[in-house]
């Protein structure tokens, strides 16, 4: 739950700062602290992918959760519900709700989330959340401007969805063996990568529909010596 309550902290502070500043923050400095944390995320990625010591447990997971992904379009559903959420809301013309929404909508639906909720479940390890409450604070300071408060209560959200899968990954932790651990660690930082390259606009990876190679890669890390 570490990470999730930094990534709240800095999402408030972040809304506080930017209703402070009032669109004073160059977007152009914004999009260079964007970029840079961007390369981090990619870097840590690949450190957590160089962890792993099965690599063909790595290949299948990959495939297969790919495969499995694809089939129950996992990344279209997110965004399709998160465009009816959208509208509902535009709909309402409440500002408040606008901006809770839309901030709820950016930190939470998002690979990241789930990858690093599930980390610091398992191992403890917030790593992949502070980096993600670095960026949503930054972000978060261009929204408070914009939209104001209503930025702050996404904190709330953050902590429904982020930590309940922290609690739910700590919960099953007695049941995951360390060589699972190992291998969930490498293929979610294999898809942190992914992100990393997402945000750079690099290519678009399409992420979401490959979390499931993280549940196959615990199963395949018990079968492949």
């Amino acid at each position: 739950m570490t990470g999730t309550l930094m990534n709240m902290a800095t999402v408030i502070a972040g809304t506080i700062l930017g209703m402070a500043l009032k669109r004073r923050m160059p977007e152009r400095m914004s999009g260079a602290v964007m970029q840079g944390l961007a390369l981090f995320t990619s870097f840590m990625g690949l450190k957590m992918a160089f962890g792993t010591e099965k690599m063909l447990a790595m290949l299948f997971s990959m495939v297969l959760g790919t495969v499995v992904g694809t089939a129950l379009d996992i990344e279209g559903r997110l965004e399709r519900g998160a465009v009816r959420l959208e509208a509902r809301f535009a709909k309402e013309g409440s500002g408040l709700a606008a901006g809770f929404l839309a901030a709820s909508l950016l930190y939470c639906v998002g690979p990241m989330s789930i990858i690093g909720s599930i980390e610091d479940g398992l191992t403890g390890n917030y790593s992949i959340l502070l980096t993600k409450a670095l960026m949503d604070g930054v972000s978060s300071i261009v929204f408070g401007a914009t939209m104001g408060i209503g930025v702050a209560l996404s904190a709330v959200t953050i902590l429904a969805y982020q930590g309940g899968i922290s609690l739910a990954a700590a919960s099953v932790k007695a049941l995951v063996t360390d060589a699972a651990m190992v291998e969930m660690t490498a293929v979610g930082g294999l898809l942190i990568v992914g992100i990393g390259i997402n945000m750079l606009g690099l290519k678009k990876i399409r992420v979401a529909d490959m979390l499931p190679a993280i549940v196959f890669a615990a199963v395949l890390a018990q079968i492949i010596p």
